[in-house]
């Protein structure tokens, strides 16, 4: 084994520079885990590469096809599903140095860009060609553009714009084999032959290696707004969203935060949040300067005749930031609770969110958990975030039984055990709650069929 790791060392280094092959111990443990906080980390991979054009990932999977290693695709590693961890050692592909904007087509709308580019940054570029990429995933300040298209990333804005797979119109994608794939094409419609570009959208790279995106922009609002209604009750919240929809008024977003969300938001991170309500829904409208006031009045109507009992709304860019700070901030705010904290994602069918929300909060008062909810509820996304002690051995006994619970009271609920983070190694074991074992089997296939080897992110998934 030492023989063939000095080979496999010796023959990335022949094909990259050596600055861009990390070897050390050190390097090799820090790159072999992601934010998913596994609690026991039992392989590290073999090296770290950083590679810089298509030619060097070629090259990269020659050598992994030649030692029958695997190659484990990194973007930022923000994902919270092990989707970038290494339990069978490998090669991990860093693509930090590719994270270009390859062209803006303020015509076309669209933008065409290497994996490792920062979602954030992304979104700020085509912004000043009055442009907008909806898809914003809490951590878009770190994200990648690759990792948002493996994880099939979603964010706040997914209730009206949709998320990360209603945005690529065409793939660059090296293959298990080496070839170069181009799925889809420049034009927003296409109709020829199957759509590849979706499959590979969601695949964790299990099925190839994506190098470069061509990415479908829509024009950035005139002007939005937010605001943060209380309620006393999680049943009228969610009737509030119901009644919203009914009214055919569609914002961008609407968020939901629980009690202890807000309270431990507002306890680290102090936003003037009302910390005696139950929950509170953060509802974001956009479009026209002259329609944002009359979205907002009737919103304002409809959310204190479901119930709501305060509602704070922003004026200007200072007091819309300061609330979605407050939002994005939760995850942040329970690492300060344990030394440790798992967050998670399920969505439902909204009919049966309320279900949901409340069935969570009594599994983890059953389990004697902290829990803080979070979610996107205008699409039926709820994100538990369980802070916990891995140390604790009861107490992380029973937050794998209150996982395996959350799971089972998601798929009775006609829900889907992951809406926008993946499945990784993380969540593997439960597909089979909510896949029918004929889509298995064919998913099987597929993986087959483009990496027969199983040298691409092997064992992920199922």
């Amino acid at each position: 084994m030492l023989t063939k790791n000095k080979n496999l060392i010796n023959d990335l280094k022949k094909q990259l520079s050596k600055e861009n092959v990390l070897t050390t111990l050190e390097e090799r443990y820090a790159y072999s885990q992601d934010a998913s906080n596994l609690k026991d980390i039992k392989n590290i991979a073999d090296a770290v590469v950083f590679v810089e054009n298509i030619e060097q990932i070629q090259n990269v999977v020659k050598i992994a096809n030649k030692y029958k290693i695997p190659i484990i695709c990194r973007g930022a590693g923000t994902n919270v599903v092990g989707a970038c961890t290494t339990e069978h050692g490998g090669i991990i592909l860093n693509f930090s140095k590719m994270n270009k904007i390859l062209e803006i087509n303020p015509e076309n709308m669209t933008a065409r860009v290497q994996p490792g580019l920062i979602l954030g940054d992304l979104q700020k570029e085509v912004e000043k060609f009055g442009l907008f990429y909806p898809p914003d995933p809490s951590n878009l300040k770190v994200s990648t553009i690759g990792g948002s298209i493996a994880q099939s990333s979603g964010g706040a804005k997914s209730f009206k714009y949709g998320t990360t797979k209603d945005y690529i119109l065409s793939l660059t994608v090296v293959m298990a084999n080496g070839e170069i794939l181009q799925t889809g094409s420049n034009t927003i419609k296409n109709a020829t032959g199957y759509n590849l570009s979706t499959l590979f959208v969601g695949s964790e790279g299990t099925l190839g290696i994506i190098t470069e995106a061509v990415l479908k922009l829509i024009p950035k609002p005139e002007a939005r707004a937010v605001m943060m209604s209380y309620f006393d009750t999680v049943e009228s919240a969610i009737k509030a969203v119901n009644t919203i929809i009914d009214n055919r008024i569609y914002p961008a977003t609407i968020d939901f935060m629980d009690k202890n969300a807000i309270c431990t938001v507002e306890k680290f991170y102090p936003a003037n949040l009302l910390t005696d309500k139950e929950c509170a829904l953060v509802i974001e409208v956009d479009g026209f300067k002259n329609s944002i006031e009359y979205q907002r009045k009737i919103i304002v109507n409809i959310l204190e005749s479901s119930g709501s009992s305060a509602i704070q709304y922003s004026t200007n860019d200072e007091e819309y930031e300061k609330i979605w700070m407050a939002r994005r901030s939760s995850m942040g705010a329970c690492t300060k609770l344990r030394p440790n904290v798992t967050t998670d994602d399920v969505i439902v069918p909204r009919e049966n969110l309320a279900k949901l929300v409340k069935g969570i909060q009594n599994i983890c008062e059953k389990y004697n958990l902290i829990t803080c909810l979070v979610g996107h509820v205008g699409d039926g996304s709820v994100h538990p975030q369980i802070p916990i002690d891995y140390e604790d051995k009861v107490e992380y006994e029973n937050y794998k039984l209150a996982k395996n619970e959350i799971y089972q009271l998601t798929a009775s609920l006609d829900g889907i055990l992951s809406g926008e983070h993946g499945v990784g190694y993380a969540k593997k074991d439960y597909i089979n709650m909510v896949i029918n074992p004929t889509a298995l089997d064919y998913m099987r296939k597929i993986k087959k069929t483009f990496d027969p080897d199983n040298i691409l992110n092997p064992y992920k998934i199922f």
